[in-house]
């Protein structure tokens, strides 16, 4: 089983909903023998909270409900998780200034995505709700490509 571990920087916008957008697309694809996924913040703002009303509005508008309580990027996630993805370049340092394993398989979200490929996931926490949307289809779109090649890598 490939465990994935989706970051952003506080763990109540972008990496929960990459989590359960993730996890939508593996119960689409009747995959859920072959992947688990979980999120965190690498900030230590808000653990233990639920993620953002707006956030969880947005995806209730577009179809996907999800819950979540906030957590900090921990050492033992470097060990736990095959695959780390943060939300932008700035988590992606985050990620890579705490990874004393030598762990290799850090990606950002958008390496995944097949519209400006290798860019950020904006945060829209201090933005409209229009950022929301935004977000949730980079989010919606990245999740399926990345279980696409991830599911490619699995079968060789």
């Amino acid at each position: 089983m490939k465990k994935i571990l989706f970051v952003c920087l506080g763990n109540i916008c972008r990496s929960p909903l990459a989590e359960a957008l993730f996890r939508k697309h593996v119960e689409a694809n009747d995959l859920q023998h072959a992947f688990s996924c979980d999120s965190c913040g690498t900030a230590d703002y808000h653990i233990g909270k639920s993620p953002d009303q707006r956030s969880v509005d947005n995806a209730r508008a577009n179809g996907l409900q999800y819950t979540h309580r906030g957590r900090q990027l921990s050492d033992k996630d470097f060990e736990e998780f095959d695959y780390i993805i943060a939300m932008d370049e700035s988590n992606l340092f985050d990620i890579q200034r705490r990874n004393h394993t030598g762990h290799s398989n850090i990606f950002k979200m958008r390496d995944f995505d097949s519209v400006n490929k290798g860019s950020d996931v904006p945060d829209p926490y201090f933005g409209g709700l229009s950022g929301f949307q935004d977000v949730y289809d980079i989010l919606d779109r990245s999740a399926s490509l990345l279980l696409q090649e991830l599911s490619t890598s699995q079968e060789s």
